[in-house]
């Protein structure tokens, strides 16, 4: 039974589906046999793309190497060039600056500092493991990162006069901003889970991702052999080094979050890194400065920066969320507003504003392309001036929120000052389109947004294009899939509006489908900083 409220009969929505599927084996053999030539053509393509498009770079290979370089090629998010590079590769870390691997396999490790000089030595022990941004087109080895709040520079000993060069925002905390981030109701920090906010004290993350099992668990066995020795196993609490959170996290090769849709599509250019995105025909490369620290931003200055200057240049700004996802309601929300199982994922489409496979609606509006969702070179390349009434993607639609491009009364200026770099990982398996009950399994997501200033830029996007609906002219609506709802169909916040002819639909109803059960304020030091921070004494 439809429980949908809409303005007019709705016409039915015919969903074609591609049966293209990727096969495993092949893409294996395919990538073992050509991952050395690959590697030896990449410094040489880089330096022939200065001027040139990412579809040209492609057709370059593929007479070097064959069609069969597809296989690896669709895989890709991003094209060194050494021309372009300005920004001090060897000292950022590369989780900054770096995509995920596909596919991956990762662990987050949550630290809490009892002993200054002991946590210190742990630094200077993990320091060479540490991964930077130099030669990330090659590096194909799992990486590492170590980030960590305010309170962890504290617990290791940062001078005053440094952590007092800090933004306020940074200080005070996540859970301390959660008015600025409107996190209310279910997702207020009262109702997080330990180590997170006044549940708990993190003082350091440490990340490792690789795009192996194999690799993985070796270098997180090597982490674990630089902190095993400052761990009280028998009462952890009174050990130098306190292990609050250890949480994996993955994907297969379809990279695709837990319900279902491909996953980390959209990344900005940026300025200097000599990473060349594919295609976006509203993405021009966007000022080092809006992403790490030491660099011109899109005003031509550089910000404010802690200090000194070593322990500030070429860090960055982390928000890391953690999210349960509750797949179960949303494919329930879409089978009890829909009267056919293609009217389901097109409104499934229409929320999040790209198919399953990662096609835009805006590049394919009535039916799922996977050969599209598929192509680096053409799954992000849109904007949305030509859908200046939100007929093909609605305007409240996840992705068309989180970046509106070039959509009618935008100025794309403020646009590029409010993108942020997004790194975040799924764990939990993905449950079917079919699957309307909850089986109890964990699932969920750890945002992770990287910016010069990411603290402002996440409670921008928190409080005015996730919570409400002004800015789209859309009320009191909030996103589909991030905002907090309360699955009231008589309240205008629980809406989604879907412009159609002759008149829109709306849907009532809508619940959070993304529960908030923690967060941090993280600094990303460079490694030049974690070594300066690691000799203080």
């Amino acid at each position: 039974m439809s429980t949908n409220t809409p303005d007019n009969d709705k016409k039915n929505d015919s969903t074609q589906s591609n049966d293209h599927q990727n096969n495993p084996k092949q893409e294996n053999k395919a990538s073992n046999s050509l991952g050395d030539k690959l590697h030896d053509l990449k410094d040489e393509f880089g330096n022939r793309i200065e001027d040139s498009k990412f579809e040209s770079w492609l057709q370059d290979i593929k007479k070097e190497v064959g069609d069969s370089i597809e296989i690896l090629t669709h895989k890709a998010r991003g094209v060194f060039n050494p021309n372009l590079v300005s920004m001090e590769l060897e000292d950022i870390q590369s989780i900054i600056l770096r995509d995920r691997p596909t596919p991956y396999f990762g662990t987050v490790v949550a630290l809490k500092i009892n002993n200054a000089e002991v946590g210190r030595q742990m630094l200077a022990q993990v320091l060479p493991d540490v991964t930077g941004s130099k030669e990330w087109h090659k590096n194909m080895e799992a990486t590492l990162s170590v980030v960590m709040t305010y309170a962890g520079l504290e617990a290791l000993g940062v001078p005053q006069s440094s952590l007092d060069s800090f933004p306020d925002s940074f200080k005070v905390g996540m859970a301390g901003r959660a008015d600025k981030l409107r996190d209310n109701g279910v997702n207020a920090p009262q109702n997080w889970a330990a180590p997170f906010g006044e549940q708990g004290d993190v003082h350091v993350c440490a990340a490792i991702i690789a795009d192996s099992k194999e690799k993985w668990q070796v270098k997180l066995s090597e982490l674990k052999n630089n902190i095993k020795s400052h761990i009280n196993k028998d009462d952890p609490e009174s050990g130098d080094i306190e292990i609050l959170m250890e949480h994996d996290f993955g994907s297969d090769n379809n990279v695709k979050n837990v319900f279902g849709y491909r996953d980390g599509i959209s990344n900005p250019e940026i300025k200097g890194s000599g990473i060349q995105t594919p295609p976006s025909n509203t993405d021009d490369a966007i000022a080092a400065g809006e992403f790490v620290l030491g660099y011109k931003g899109e005003a031509g200055t550089i910000p404010p920066m802690p200090q000194p200057e070593v322990l500030g240049k070429n860090g960055s700004f982390m928000v890391l969320r953690a999210y349960n996802s509750h797949v179960a309601a949303f494919n329930k929300f879409l089978k009890d507003n829909s009267e056919s199982d293609e009217e389901a994922e097109l409104l499934g489409a229409k929320m999040w504003g790209r198919w399953r496979s990662g096609a835009p609606l805006v590049l394919s509006p009535d039916h799922d392309d996977e050969v599209l969702g598929d192509d680096p070179s053409r799954n992000n390349d849109f904007g949305y001036k030509d859908d200046p009434h939100g007929k093909k993607c609605p305007f409240g639609a996840h992705t068309r929120r989180m970046n509106p491009r070039d959509s009618k009364d935008f100025i794309l200026s403020d646009v590029r000052i409010h993108r942020i770099v997004r790194r975040s990982v799924g764990f939990g398996e993905v449950l079917p389109a079919d699957v309307t009950e909850d089986d109890g399994k964990e699932r969920g997501l750890f945002f992770i947004g990287i910016n010069a200033h990411a603290m402002e830029t996440i409670e921008f996007l928190q409080s005015q294009w996730i919570n409400d609906g002004n800015f789209m002219s859309l009320g009191e609506e909030k996103d589909p899939m991030l905002g907090v709802h309360q699955g009231d169909k008589d309240a205008a916040a629980d809406t989604f509006t879907v412009p159609a002819d002759p008149i829109r639909q709306r849907y009532h109803g809508i619940e959070t489908f993304n529960t908030l059960y923690g967060g941090e304020y993280l600094f990303i030091p460079s490694l030049s900083a974690l070594k300066w921070i690691s000799e203080l004494s």
